[in-house]
């Protein structure tokens, strides 16, 4: 005798395959979503990008970078994961220009931003394969170097940070404290004359009047200065300048 299979069994078939498709569909839907990729937002949805940059800053102009601090990203025999620098006291409005070197044997970044966006972040890198591409950024393969040229636009305290996964805890991060921006009337500039320029060794001889915020008398000095500010110099030329200590050594930090 044949098999015969009657119009309600198909129903019920049909009915079975749909209600497995809906379930399968659902429980898609509800797994989280895990992948790979740039990451060059990922900010709170209700937040534009006008308002994170008011916070932090925005990316700087190489032309204009008021000073250079050099940071080393690194590994210690203790298993910490470190930023190394001098004191990140920056004023608001200064334009700084961070060069970075990885002297470590792993791969590692360097973010700036506040402490709350920070931490936020770090959750997302934890979840997944993710790499930042922001110009408040870099990511650093071992024994390779970069720079990120940042103007400070906002007093706080900010920072600057390694999240790949593990390394923030394992100590790679350092404050950064803006003070408010100085008025112009209360920098004290000095008056001098370039007589040497030294490129190569970011030097610069300069015959100068009283250096007030040293409380040094006339003399010629030779001067620190970074590659930007030495390029825009020549020898002969008279000059308005601050110079600072920074690591001990004379520096010229602004100029007109």
């Amino acid at each position: 005798m044949p098999f015969v299979i009657s119009n309600q069994t198909n129903l019920q078939g049909n009915q079975m395959k749909k209600l497995l498709l809906t379930t399968t569909f659902a429980m898609a839907l509800s797994l989280p979503a895990y992948a790979s990729g740039t990451h060059s937002d990922g900010h709170g949805e209700n937040e534009t990008a006008e308002q994170a940059t008011m916070m932090i800053g925005m990316p700087g102009e190489a032309t204009k970078v008021d000073r250079t601090i050099d940071v080393t990203l690194l590994e210690n025999d203790e298993g910490q994961m470190l930023i190394e620098s001098e004191d990140l006291n920056i004023a608001a409005g200064e334009t700084i220009r961070f060069n970075i070197t990885n002297k470590g044997e792993l791969e590692h970044e360097f973010v700036l931003d506040t402490i709350e966006r920070n931490a936020e972040h770090k959750i997302e890198m934890a979840k997944m394969d993710m790499e930042h591409d922001d110009p408040n950024s870099i990511r650093l393969d071992a024994g390779a170097s970069g720079e990120v040229v940042w103007t400070f636009a906002n007093a706080g305290t900010f920072e600057a940070a390694c999240l790949i996964a593990g390394h923030y805890e394992s100590g790679m991060y350092r404050e950064i404290a803006v003070s408010e921006q100085m008025a112009k009337a209360d920098v004290e500039y000095s008056t001098g004359t370039i007589k040497k320029i030294d490129a190569k060794a970011g030097k610069v001889t300069i015959i100068h009047g009283p250096l007030v915020t040293l409380d040094m008398p006339a003399m010629t000095m030779v001067f620190r200065a970074d590659e930007t500010m030495i390029a825009n110099m020549s020898e002969g030329q008279d000059i308005e300048f601050v110079a600072d200590r920074v690591k001990g050594k004379l520096t010229v930090t602004q100029m007109k």
